[in-house]
Formats: C-alpha cells, sequence, structure tokens
C-alpha cells in the first residue's frame, strides 16, 4: 500500500484542482457568450480565483505543518526534481494568478460602478490604494497586471499538463500506485 497524503491535503488538493479547472474554462468561454453572460460569467471567475488564494493559504500552511509522503524509491532523481519544481511552481501560481487578477481588477476603470460580489453573498472588497489612483497609472496597472494574469495562465496549462501527465505516467508506465497516494477515499 503507497504512503497517502493526509485527509485534509487531498481534499484541499482536489478542491483547488476543481476551481482551477472550472475558472480556466469560464476565461476560455465567455467570449462567446451573450453580452448579458458575460459579466456574471467574469464575476463567477472573480469570486472563484479569490476563493483558490484563500484555500491555498490554507494548503500552504497544512503543507509546512504536515510532511507529504515520500516518494516510491524507484522514481529517478530527475523526476523528484522535476516533482519538486513542478509543484513549486503550481503553489506559485496559485496565488500569482488571484492576485494579478485581483490587483489588474481593483485598477480597472469600471471598478468602483462594477463590485465583486463574492458568489452573490458579500461585496468583495478591492484595493484601495490602488483604486486611489490617477486614470492613467490605473489604466498601466490594469494592462499590466492583466498581461501578467494572461501569462500565469498560460504557464499554469503547462504546468498542470506536466502534473498530469507525470501522475499518470508513474500509475501506468510504471506501475506505481501514484494516484491512490493522493485519491480521496481508502
Amino acid at each position: 500500500m503507497p504512503q497517502r497524503y493526509t485527509t485534509p491535503a487531498i481534499v484541499l488538493h482536489w478542491l483547488i484542482a476543481a476551481m482551477i479547472i472550472v475558472n480556466v474554462a469560464l476565461a476560455w468561454i465567455w467570449d462567446s457568450l451573450p453580452d448579458a453572460d458575460v459579466r456574471p460569467t467574469i464575476n463567477m471567475h472573480k469570486s472563484i480565483g479569490i476563493t483558490v488564494l484563500g484555500l491555498a493559504i490554507l494548503r500552504l500552511l497544512w503543507r509546512a505543518t504536515h510532511r507529504p509522503p515520500e516518494f516510491p524509491t524507484s522514481y529517478q532523481r530527475w523526476e523528484r526534481r522535476l516533482s519538486h519544481g513542478v509543484h513549486g511552481l503550481l503553489y506559485f501560481l496559485m496565488f500569482a494568478l488571484p492576485l494579478t487578477g485581483w490587483i489588474m481588477d481593483s485598477a480597472w476603470a469600471k471598478a468602483a460602478a462594477n463590485p465583486i460580489h463574492w458568489f452573490g453573498l458579500f461585496d468583495f472588497p478591492r484595493i484601495g490604494a490602488i483604486m486611489r489612483l490617477d486614470p492613467a497609472t490605473k489604466k498601466q496597472i490594469h494592462e499590466g497586471f492583466g498581461a501578467l494574469h494572461s501569462l500565469s495562465a498560460k504557464l499554469l496549462y503547462g504546468l498542470l499538463a506536466l502534473h498530469v501527465g507525470g501522475a499518470l505516467k508513474h500509475q501506468w508506465l510504471d506501475r506505481e500506485r501514484e494516484l491512490q497516494r493522493m485519491w480521496p477515499g481508502s
């Protein structure tokens, strides 16, 4: 039986993964939606992004206080290093994507007239220091962080492919019980 991650680590992993997948899908489809559906879809994207940020903080705190299981001894040194690198970058992006989105959104020219309604339950604050800047500076911040947000999303796609591809390689080609380490249930 392979060593497993703790139940909280597994729950956070799959919850964050599901939310990221939904957010990617929302970003891909909103340009093809009728005008009346675009703003609600973007608001859902923002709500999910903010939630991913909160869950990523919890995940990082859990990881800092709970050592993950060791890799199986059959893993090559380069596989262990690549895995650590991909995981480190995924953690970075779990923070970078929501933060760049929040900064970009706070600098949006129409931000004051379009509050962020977190899943329709309450207004989530924007970054006041950014909202108080002059319009020209806000425009630069909006465009710059928008580009950074977009670039980070593209990096995320590649890292997700490596992460999933690595897990499937170990499970199906190497015949390791890799998925059982992070799969819910016993």
